[in-house]
């Protein structure tokens, strides 16, 4: 693996934990949420990412060469299938005719560790970037 194919893998990682930034930060917003039908009410949401495969010479015909991971892509967004939490409160004004509202699904202690890793891969992933520069750079200055 080039050093040029290492900024493609952590560039690659760092948009994909923006999606897993983004997706958390919807969920915290929604963490309080309620409704007065289970179709309506908010549901957790959470990224599905793929690893990517470079493209190597056994892709290209040559015997015995592996496919090497080369990044991680987002395959979609999925709807967290917990149970809602229904409570009863005939006086709340989102309440349906059983006098039910229901909360969502969302987990914020989970959400925020989730956010943490999230950020922590995030700044992993710079910091590999970096390092990598920084020996393209003084791999340049060898030829001086």
């Amino acid at each position: 693996m080039s050093l040029f194919q290492v900024f493609d893998a952590a560039g690659s990682a760092l948009g994909a934990q923006t999606v897993r930034l983004n997706v958390t930060a919807s969920n915290l917003a929604n963490a309080d949420s309620v409704s007065s039908s289970t179709e309506r009410t908010y549901r957790a949401r959470h990224p599905i990412f793929e690893t990517v495969l470079l493209e190597s010479a056994a892709a290209n015909g040559a015997a015995g060469e592996p496919e090497l991971p080369n990044g991680v892509r987002v395959a979609g967004i999925v709807e967290s299938r917990a149970p809602l939490r229904a409570e009863y409160r005939p006086d709340h004004p989102q309440a349906n005719a059983d006098g039910y509202i229901f909360h969502t699904n969302v987990n914020v202690i989970e959400e925020m560790a989730d956010m943490m890793s999230a950020s922590r891969t995030y700044r992993s992933n710079l910091e590999v970037m970096n390092t990598v520069k920084q020996m393209l750079l003084r791999t340049l200055a060898l030829g001086r």
